[in-house]
């Protein structure tokens, strides 16, 4: 694997975080492709009346992120999702710069997942935090197929 990890080279407490500032052209570009129109994320007017006062990201926008961090970072690439829970703290506006941090907490040896805590940050206070179930590559699954 060009980056990322293999299972047998995870321990508990590994850390990695991706940040990006969210845009304007990130939230047009999310509704278009996930047809998520909602007012609140795209309509100036109808958003200064809600209790934010103002336009927020869509809160999906923010947790893709974390994809980001455990597909390419870690455990990285080959790794698959299988379970994610969120809980949505704060909104994410336009100009914030999100911060996905992924931390392993568990480690299952003979099914080759792993459990991490998810969250995103904005100026270091949490807006949403979760646990992910992934699946890793192994070395010895891999070479137990080549045989």
């Amino acid at each position: 694997m060009s980056e990322g990890c293999y299972f047998e080279d995870l321990s508990v407490g590994q850390k990695a975080s991706f940040g990006k500032t969210i845009t304007e052209a990130d939230i047009v570009l999310f509704a278009a492709v996930t047809g998520d129109t909602n007012p609140m994320h795209l309509n100036e007017e109808y958003a200064k009346g809600s209790i934010f006062g103002e336009r927020i990201a869509h809160g999906m926008l923010a947790a893709g992120l974390i994809t980001k961090v455990m597909g390419t970072q870690l455990p990285g690439p080959g790794t698959i999702y299988m379970s994610q829970s969120l809980r949505f703290r704060k909104p994410v506006r336009i100009g914030d710069t999100v911060t996905a941090t992924v931390e392993i907490t568990a480690l299952n040896a003979e099914k080759h997942r792993a459990t991490l805590r998810t969250v995103c940050t904005v100026k270091g206070e949490p807006v949403l935090e979760g646990e992910a179930l992934v699946a890793v590559p192994s070395r010895m699954a891999l070479a137990k197929a080549a045989e």
